[in-house]
């Protein structure tokens, strides 16, 4: 996620380090290249020109810290700069109705439909509402029943009315329903187009107008750049609508529309889609996000979306067979499915401080971890709870139905003696051996 922005952000910003106090020279060298960054991340240069202003204009009239260098000064700037830029503060969601409505506009192919899903399924886990989704997309073929695919792999009801051709009736018979079965929120997804016309913005203002939703909110493809700002506006023309979704963020984004579409339309990115799972949804931060985009990690949403999978009970369960060294392969797989729940691992990477920098160049899958997933369930039940009884004759039958090698079940046993260890000094508090250990692992794979 904006890798090629945050690359070129470093470069211009590292042209102040070394220098001993800021000047004009020195700043409008290094705003200029600033500026280039955003240019090539398709931010509109009317943006990016008023963004480098306000931040030349702080930094010329600030009193440098003794404690920090020029060069930190400015990433406090342009950090301050980008998070204002990109809405400030988090903007919550408006669920006051009962029943809550939110109507889904935006183009076809933004990521409307899945998204829909993904929102109802937010609202459902970590909400706790009982959501029904309505499929008023009447045009596109299978968007109904693709609605109901959706519908279906997180849980929720799917309100849909065959052969009738008419979005208003159905949004309308569609929150009767929802009253009449206790549903609390109401998701309406209307009809895209593959450009905005006069039929659809017709349509989907005669929708707002019946339902009066709570909140209506926009699906843009981030990957459009400033296409999807253009077309951003162009809805809130005609809709005024409350917020901005940002979906296929983990794609090839160059970062444009996040950090100019609250300046073009003045309403707030709500939330953004992370990748293809039902849970690959985020509650948009801007401090967080300007954050990212200038390398310094996003601990904060890592550490929450731990939470989001720690289980209390499991975890004592775990300690107690830590502190036994009953500590098994089926456990440790266990462990693996609560990380891969976190999100894709390029993503979770993107968020520890300093990390996309190190490993700009390294090519991170999102199955990462199938070679591992693979030699484990090649394990019998009994090789599994004691790894110790792992002889050649075994390795060898594990490297053939895993399509692994000798080597990589070798490289995972000693991995996994090596952390069962570090796991039982941790119970115990030895410090110091936990250490000397450490030390002795500087080689290991990850």
């Amino acid at each position: 996620m904006f890798d090629n922005l945050s690359e070129k952000l470093d470069k211009a910003l590292h042209i102040l380090k070394g220098h001993g106090k800021i000047t004009e020279v020195n700043v409008a060298d290094t705003l200029k290249e600033v500026r280039r960054a955003l240019l090539d991340a398709d931010v509109n240069f009317k943006i990016a020109k008023e963004f480098t202003t306000k931040v030349k204009d702080k930094a010329m009239g600030e009193n440098v810290l003794t404690t920090l260098q020029p060069g930190q000064l400015m990433v406090k700037l342009v950090k301050d700069e980008l998070t204002e830029l990109m809405g400030g503060d988090a903007a919550g969601i408006n669920l006051s109705g009962n029943p809550s409505v939110i109507l889904m506009s935006g183009l076809q192919g933004s990521g409307k439909t899945t998204f829909s899903g993904k929102l109802a399924n937010y609202l459902k886990t970590k909400k706790n509402k009982k959501p029904l989704l309505v499929a008023c997309d009447i045009y596109r073929p299978a968007a109904i029943n693709q609605l109901h695919v959706v519908g279906g792999q997180v849980g929720v009801e799917v309100y849909s009315e065959e052969g009738n051709r008419n979005p208003v009736e159905i949004a309308q018979n569609a929150i009767k329903h929802a009253k009449a079965n206790g549903f609390n929120v109401v998701i309406v997804d209307t009809a895209g187009r593959l450009a905005v016309d006069e039929e659809m913005m017709n349509e989907i203002a005669n929708v707002h107008k019946a339902i009066q939703p709570q909140e209506t909110l926009f699906v843009v493809d981030a990957m459009t750049g400033q296409d999807a700002v253009n077309t951003a506006k162009a809805f809130n023309d005609r809709l005024d609508f409350d917020g901005v979704i940002l979906t296929k963020l983990d794609g090839d984004t160059r970062g444009g529309a996040a950090i100019s579409i609250k300046s073009v339309v003045n309403k707030p990115i709500k939330f953004i889609g992370t990748g293809e799972k039902m849970e690959a949804i985020d509650v948009f931060y801007p401090n967080r996000m300007a954050d990212r985009i200038l390398g310094m990690g996003d601990v904060v949403s890592l550490v929450e979306r731990a939470q989001e999978q720690y289980d209390e009970e499991e975890a004592r369960k775990l300690q107690k067979k830590i502190a036994k060294n009953e500590f098994g392969f089926d456990d440790f797989l266990n462990q693996i499915q609560q990380v891969k729940k976190m999100g894709n691992m390029k993503d979770l990477v993107g968020m520890i401080p300093g990390a996309g920098k190190a490993l700009k160049d390294v090519e991170i899958e999102d199955d990462a971890f199938k070679h591992i997933e693979a030699i484990i369930h090649s394990m019998t039940p009994q090789e599994r709870s004691k790894p110790a009884i792992l002889d050649a004759k075994r390795k060898n039958r594990i490297s053939k139905g895993s399509g692994t090698s000798i080597q990589q079940v070798n490289q995972l046993l000693k991995q996994f003696d090596q952390m069962s260890k570090m796991m039982k000094m941790m119970q115990g508090g030895g410090g110091k051996n936990l250490m000397r250990m450490m030390g002795g692992m500087k080689g290991m794979r990850p």
